[in-house]
């Protein structure tokens, strides 16, 4: 996955609070192959019409809100069933960043696994952000992972917190099985010194 430091992007407001995952991606589409992507099926079910056709009111359909990379939703965002196809949405579509005052907790461990960035914020606060993009269509946000602060369009520093671990992987770019497969080398020597002290224990596991 692509590393996460320093993000500056235009921000797309939800104001809708409890959007579940069936919401971000209907069980129908959940048949996909990964490679085929799922940004296209996005919020589907709110974003098209039963012929197909774009809804001009919903957000993702607004022209000035085409290049989002961050999106700022309402409370308990994500919840429901534990897909992670909804996460692939998001990001197959083209958003690193997902600010709301509350997530889903399996939808938000999928986020890290998925380089996509979910931060929490204030309620008032993250209500104030989608107001200011929603009054001003095309402001930007900058994210720094580093830093672990949100400048907002008015120019206010936010700060929110991380797990050190989930910020090392994200900053990196790698995933956890990668992370692992890289202590290798570590996991090997470890295995040599145990059987070494431990012989009795040669060939357990195998």
């Amino acid at each position: 996955m692509d590393p996460f430091t320093c993000l500056e992007a235009i921000a797309m407001p939800l104001s809708i609070p409890n959007v579940d995952t069936d919401q971000i991606i209907p069980a129908r589409f959940l048949a996909r192959a990964r490679s085929e992507g799922f940004g296209d099926v996005l919020f589907h079910d709110l974003r098209f019409a039963q012929d197909g056709s774009p809804k001009p009111d919903f957000v993702i359909n607004r022209r000035e809100f085409a290049s989002a990379r961050i999106l700022i939703g309402d409370v308990n965002f994500g919840c429901g069933s534990s897909r992670e196809h909804a996460v692939w949405a998001l990001a197959d579509f083209g958003f690193r960043c997902v600010i709301a005052p509350s997530f889903g907790d399996i939808f938000r461990n999928n986020c890290f696994k998925n380089g996509l960035l979910p931060v929490s914020l204030p309620a008032e606060r993250a209500a104030m952000l989608r107001k200011l993009v929603e009054n001003r269509p095309g402001l930007s946000i900058q994210v720094d992972l580093p830093k672990q602060t949100i400048i907002g369009p008015d120019g206010a520093i936010d700060s929110f917190p991380i797990d050190f671990f989930r910020k090392r992987l994200l900053i990196e770019g790698v995933e956890e099985i990668a992370f692992t497969l890289g202590l290798e080398a570590s996991i090997r020597a470890f295995e040599r010194a145990y059987e070494e002290e431990f012989p009795w224990s040669r060939g357990w596991g195998e």
